[in-house]
């Protein structure tokens, strides 16, 4: 079976700590998979809003579109732990870019690696947009 392998950024855009509640937990009594995802997406949420880029903005109509995702599961979370999800931006391109997260527990024990690919959307014409350059230089690291 061929295996996923999720390479980490070079660098970090944000870091975001979040716990794990009872309903993230599955019938092993761990961080079930669906829960994971969810927590994931909360962090990208905080990282497109400190970069100036809602993941959807209501008054504009514009946002992003999650093209595909990636999860390599290290070990297990446990109800009362704080996960420590670290974000970087990859592979830019002209419609959009991968969301890297590297997940650790509080006790630095690893969690899980994931990315997403989120492309630029325009809800209104349901179509594709340029990611902006100036947005793109965020995704980079310059401000």
């Amino acid at each position: 079976m061929a295996r996923i392998r999720i390479e980490l950024p070079a660098h970090y855009l944000l870091t975001v700590e979040l716990p794990v509640r009872i309903t993230d937990l599955n019938y092993g009594n761990h961080l079930g998979n669906h829960a994971l995802l969810g927590l994931l997406h909360e962090a990208r949420v905080q990282l497109l809003l400190h970069l100036g880029h809602p993941e959807f903005d209501p008054a504009t109509g514009l946002g992003h579109i999650m093209a595909d995702v990636a999860i390599e599961y290290k070990s297990e979370g446990f109800y009362g732990d704080t996960l420590r999800i670290q974000l970087g931006a990859t592979d830019l391109s002209k419609y959009g870019f991968d969301v890297v997260y590297w997940v650790h527990n509080q006790e630095g024990r690893e969690i899980a690696r994931a990315k997403t690919g989120m492309l630029c959307f325009d809800y209104n014409t349901r179509k594709l947009r340029t990611l902006p350059e100036e947005y793109a230089a965020r995704l980079r690291g310059g401000e």
